[in-house]
């Protein structure tokens, strides 16, 4: 047998152009926007959510972290649209701050709980790279959002958590987490979507993503 004199030519894969993770202007001005929206949700929480805080801990020390994580939302939404480095806390910070500004019982301390809520989430979409923004990573970083919220509360204040019995400190962690899952993560993805079906984010691979998927 005698090998072909014609040599074949590979056929190269078009080349993907990666994707930036510089931010745009419409970047910071979408996480502006969102982190007013989400602050006024705070500020709505903070008498709602107060109060299932309370009555949750009236029934079992450490169970009111059931109630936390609409506060934690911010980090996971901006995190899911933005899709860059820094999101996730910037959009928590602004919450936070709006919060503040408004008026509640905690003052400056809510900017301190934004930072640290804030870099919890972060740190969860900056394992996966800032590439993966599925449920399951939405439910990690509502529940890194949750921890960032348990080790602040562990140190923080007059009469921090670290004073209390390890008992309350675990039930605590663990209600954190659940609501860091569900009432950020879960229903963070969910309002994500239904903004993203508007057509708001089409500017945005949270926007595209829903156009292919309809």
């Amino acid at each position: 047998m005698h090998a072909s004199t014609s040599a074949s030519t590979p056929i190269e894969a078009p080349s993907r152009t990666p994707r930036s993770l510089r931010w745009r202007v419409v970047d910071i001005v979408v996480a502006a926007v969102l982190g007013v929206a989400i602050g006024l949700v705070f500020w709505a929480w903070n008498t709602v959510g107060y109060a299932w805080f309370i009555a949750m801990d009236g029934l079992t020390p450490g169970l009111g972290g059931l109630a936390v994580g609409i506060w934690l939302i911010g980090g996971v939404i901006g995190g899911l649209v933005i899709r860059k480095p820094g999101a996730a806390l910037l959009v928590e910070v602004i919450a936070a701050i709006v919060s503040m500004l408004i008026g509640n019982v905690w003052g400056v301390s809510t900017l301190l709980s934004g930072l640290v809520q804030g870099l919890g989430a972060e740190l969860i979409f900056a394992i996966f790279l800032y590439r993966r923004f599925t449920l399951p990573v939405a439910m990690l970083a509502g529940a890194g959002a949750a921890v960032g919220a348990w080790v602040f509360e562990l140190f923080y204040g007059s009469s921090p958590n670290i004073l209390k019995t390890l008992e309350f400190n675990m039930i605590y962690l663990v209600s954190l987490v659940v609501s860091g899952a569900l009432l950020a993560g879960v229903v963070g993805w969910l309002a994500v979507r239904a903004l993203a079906a508007t057509g708001a984010l089409n500017r945005f691979a949270a926007g595209r993503e829903a156009r292919r998927e309809v």
